[in-house]
């Protein structure tokens, strides 16, 4: 009768094994997620680029320009801006870029393009979680849209003529043939859809490996410097890094949730919101507009900057509002 080896103890997973383990499950999640997001963005970017092309190409594009002017001129950007800008404000951020792509921006108009969107986009939707979370929504909407549009017009005085009107390819006269207009379009799409896809993807793998290691708290940690020079007191600084790197939509729950914990002051969460309205999501929406050749320095420094002076603007006027306030007046004996 034979007897089977006796069988010691099951290894415990050490901590290097539990970390592989969760870095390959933030890895496979942010695969998952950055297929799902480049589909989602497929869907969006290449019916909308269709769209404008063939406007582009019969020349309607450029019938709304003494609309759109004036407000244009004030941000030193040509009337056809108007257009992506509107659709990021109210609608896409996406569908804005497709358009970017199409209308031939210059570089610096690009990156002036960049700027307003990055700050003012998707006022609806961001500004109903903001609001669920201690900012009114139409604060923070006129918030974001002053910051975007100041930011924007003081970034243009480093560049010339971005006011310039957007020359169209051909005149009426020279219109290319439709066939040709839709292969040089099949072409730059297909140019910046490659670019997106390596873009989003390692983005997503980053931010879900950070995710699953647990590693936001500690990044909040070292950030708590920071929270004093954008006017944030350092007890936000776990919502904050989560809005910063995350967005936010994407981190709505952990901003909703921490939020409604009680812990916060009315004064704090408006700081917060104020701060995570002008400078959000600043990873992915920087690491897109890579993707047009704007650098990431166009699309991360002035918003910080523009979150700072917003913050410290509205510590200044509770300031002055708590000093202008009258006194009760006494009752007479």
């Amino acid at each position: 009768m034979s007897h089977s080896p006796e069988r010691g103890p099951a290894p415990t997973p050490g901590p290097t094994s539990g970390f592989t383990t969760k870095a390959r499950l933030g890895i496979r999640r942010g695969i998952h997620r950055g297929l799902q997001g480049f589909l989602w963005i497929i869907k969006i970017v290449v019916p909308v680029s269709l769209a404008v092309a063939l406007l582009d190409w019969t020349g309607w594009l450029y019938a709304l320009d003494p609309l759109f002017s004036p407000v244009m001129a004030l941000m030193n950007l040509p009337p056809q801006a108007a257009l992506p800008i509107l659709s990021a404000v109210f609608s896409s951020f996406y569908a804005a870029v497709a358009m970017m792509v199409v209308i031939p921006f210059t570089h610096p108009q690009l990156i002036l393009m960049a700027i307003f969107m990055s700050i003012a986009h998707m006022l609806v939707v961001e500004g109903i979680i903001q609001h669920k979370s201690g900012m009114n929504v139409a604060a923070i909407a006129l918030i974001r849209l002053i910051g975007a549009g100041v930011a924007t017009y003081l970034v243009s005085q480093l560049f010339v003529g971005t006011a310039a009107p957007v020359v169209m390819p051909q005149g009426p006269e020279e219109q290319i043939p439709l066939a040709i207009a839709l292969w040089e379009w099949t072409l730059s799409t297909l140019n910046l859809m490659l670019r997106i896809f390596f873009i989003i993807f390692s983005v997503m793998i980053v931010l879900e490996t950070l995710k699953e290691l647990h590693l936001t708290g500690r990044i909040a940690a070292l950030f708590r410097p920071l929270m004093v020079l954008l006017g944030l007191p350092p007890n936000v600084a776990t919502m904050w890094v989560t809005g910063v790197f995350f967005g936010i939509v994407y981190g709505s729950a952990v901003i909703v949730e921490e939020a409604g914990s009680g812990r916060f002051s009315g004064d704090e969460l408006k700081r917060l919101h104020i701060s995570l309205g002008l400078c959000h999501s600043m990873v992915e929406d920087p690491a897109l507009f890579l993707a047009l050749g704007v650098g990431f320095q166009w699309t991360v420094l002035p918003r910080l900057a523009t979150a700072a002076v917003a913050v410290q603007l509205y510590g200044l006027v509770n300031v002055l509002r708590l000093r202008l306030r009258p006194e009760p007046h006494q009752q007479p004996f």
